[in-house]
């Protein structure tokens, strides 16, 4: 039985998907809508959104006449590129077991390009966290965030391995809602191909992110490199009103 709480549609397609990704349904066909609620014990109206959500991921596909079912190649997604996730649920979704590995966390003064970001004045003080994220001992993705200083409400050290998201909140009561993206191919200097575990030239995929909160205020300038021979993103792309 489904707890009843804000976000019962998440967690029934939460549910859903678990059952998909477990190949709980015979044939692939997911149930018709009224054995499901009934099975969960939730309204027809929250499955249908619960099943909208999923068909709008790719994991399903309904037929015209004939039901819904599995969509295999839509399962191939394993990150959404809209949504805001810790890189350790992205390493966990893509088969790996992660860690995080922080290596450093330093009070700076911002450069040009990250103080007009933040819009704060250049030199102003920000943290600057690197974090390396790994599988095993191997490096997939490395970070570095930069905040103003004049968010955190406490001292932060220690706790700096911590989900941006969580940290944020944690230590600057600032939500992060949302980033605005740059996703930029870039060939990576020495300094971060040896965090890396690549040779100097190396080309991979890079994210360049401003974070924004609650407020609409600018609160991180982010920025992500990835090996692309580990890591790799895919997306459903679909013609404008479908």
């Amino acid at each position: 039985m489904i707890s009843r709480n804000p976000s019962l549609t998440d967690q029934v397609k939460a549910h859903i998907k678990e059952q998909i990704v477990n190949d709980k349904f015979e044939d692939g066909r997911i149930p018709p809508e009224a054995a499901l609620a009934e099975g969960l014990g939730v309204s027809r109206t929250t499955i249908r959104d619960a099943l909208a959500k999923l068909e709008h991921e790719g994991a399903i596909h309904r037929r015209q006449g004939a039901g819904t079912f599995v969509n295999k190649v839509g399962l191939q997604i394993k990150s959404r590129l809209e949504e805001i996730w810790s890189y350790e649920q992205v390493l966990q979704d893509h088969g790996y077991t992660p860690s995080v590995k922080v290596l450093s966390d330093e009070l700076l003064p911002a450069d040009d390009e990250v103080a007009e970001a933040l819009g704060i004045a250049a030199g102003a003080e920000v943290v600057v966290i690197e974090k390396v994220f790994l599988e095993d001992d191997e490096p997939v993705v490395l970070t570095r965030n930069c905040i103003p200083a004049g968010l955190f409400e406490e001292p932060a050290h220690g706790r700096d391995d911590l989900p941006l998201y969580e940290f944020l909140e944690e230590y600057c009561d600032r939500r992060l809602t949302y980033y605005v993206s740059e996703i930029v191919p870039v060939a990576y200097d020495a300094a971060q191909a040896k965090k890396l575990g690549v040779k100097k030239g190396t080309v991979g995929l890079a994210f360049i992110e401003l974070g924004f909160d609650q407020n609409n205020e600018a609160i991180v300038h982010a920025t992500s490199f990835f090996r692309d021979d580990l890591l790799r993103f895919r997306i459903i792309r679909r013609k404008s009103g479908t």
